[in-house]
């Protein structure tokens, strides 16, 4: 397993909000809701993303945009619309003196909008076109995990793919499956989110302007890549440098020297933090014991692996875990 498919693997979504939105134009949502990763699909019309410091970035129609939390963001359908409805968190939506607009905006399975038909009229006379509503879907992983976070960290908090950028069936997939109300649809709607979510990043940091960090275009190295991926396969191995370079075909000293360069840190401080990165967010599981994180990281006790964890980020993985619970309650 790659690099990125190993970080991929992190973000896996279980019970993610997916919605369908269609709003009348003039149109504008600020999103609060702290959610760490959004995907906006725009179905029909364009939109205009605009971020806390000034920044806007154009949606067009069959567009699809990833956006990084939690700091907040507006959804317009122009450029300098101010908001009418708020999304907070718990994905509870507002107008933007507090007034509560869910159920008032209710149009069906996972729908919502101020549109019921979809569309609204502007005349039947000739030459006369339909002002038409816009539609997108969002879906929303609403969990921080830690190896995500190492992903979200080499993201920029708004990322754009045009319609002609590349070519893919799963956002009209999932245009077909987030309306149906079926046994089991949330795990579909769940998966197909994982999917999407994956494509867009997979072609996002093939292009230039993505600025892809160390550990991706390290991945290609004839000689870091085999290494990274032995590392992601099995972090609870006894890995040493010397093992590393046996199994790539190198010393010790070119495959350290050829690591630390390419990976921006030496071998072993790189799986010492993917460990605590998978113990972190193993920790996240309520009945996983220390005991048992420890043995699936690498670490031959509950004490070693809370002394590399306490050492490393600060806190012990009990420290953690209650940090968790308290971000989660509130």
């Amino acid at each position: 397993m790659d690099a990125l498919a190993t970080l991929l693997d992190g973000p896996r979504a279980r019970g993610a909000f997916l919605l369908r939105s269609v709003l009348t134009p003039p149109w504008a949502v600020k999103v609060a809701d702290l959610a760490p990763l959004t995907l906006v699909h725009m179905v029909r019309g364009d939109a205009w993303i605009r971020t806390d410091d000034g920044q806007a970035r154009s949606l067009s129609c069959g567009g699809i945009a990833v956006i990084r939390g939690p700091e907040p963001y507006v959804v317009a359908g122009d450029r300098n619309t101010e908001p009418q409805i708020v999304i907070r968190p718990g994905q509870v939506s507002t107008d933007v003196d507090g007034n509560e607009l869910c159920e008032q905006m209710d149009l069906g399975v996972r729908t919502w909008g101020d549109d019921p038909d979809g569309a609204h009229g502007a005349g039947s006379g000739a030459g006369e076109e339909a002002a038409l509503s816009a539609v997108m879907i969002s879906g929303t992983y609403q969990m921080r995990g830690e190896i995500s976070s190492r992903l979200l960290s080499a993201l920029p908090q708004v990322l754009v793919l045009a319609p002609d950028a590349w070519s893919s069936p799963l956002p009209a997939l999932l245009s077909e499956e987030i309306v149906r109300d079926e046994p089991g649809q949330e795990v579909v709607l769940d998966r197909l989110l994982d999917l999407l979510l994956i494509a867009v990043l997979r072609t996002w940091f093939a292009r230039s302007e993505a600025k892809a960090p160390a550990w991706y275009a390290a991945q290609s190295d004839p000689v870091v890549g085999p290494a990274l991926r032995l590392l992601h396969d099995d972090p609870a191995h006894p890995w040493t440098v010397a093992d590393l370079a046996a199994r790539t075909g190198v010393s010790r000293a070119a495959l350290g020297r050829r690591f630390t360069d390419l990976v921006g840190e030496p071998p072993m401080a790189y799986l010492t933090g993917w460990r605590l990165a998978l113990a972190a967010d193993l920790l996240r599981e309520p009945d996983a014991t220390i005991a048992s994180v420890a043995r699936r990281v690498g670490y031959g006790s509950p004490f070693a692996l809370s002394a590399a964890f306490k050492r490393v980020r600060g806190l012990s993985p009990q420290q953690h875990r209650e940090r968790i619970a308290a971000a989660a309650s509130s």
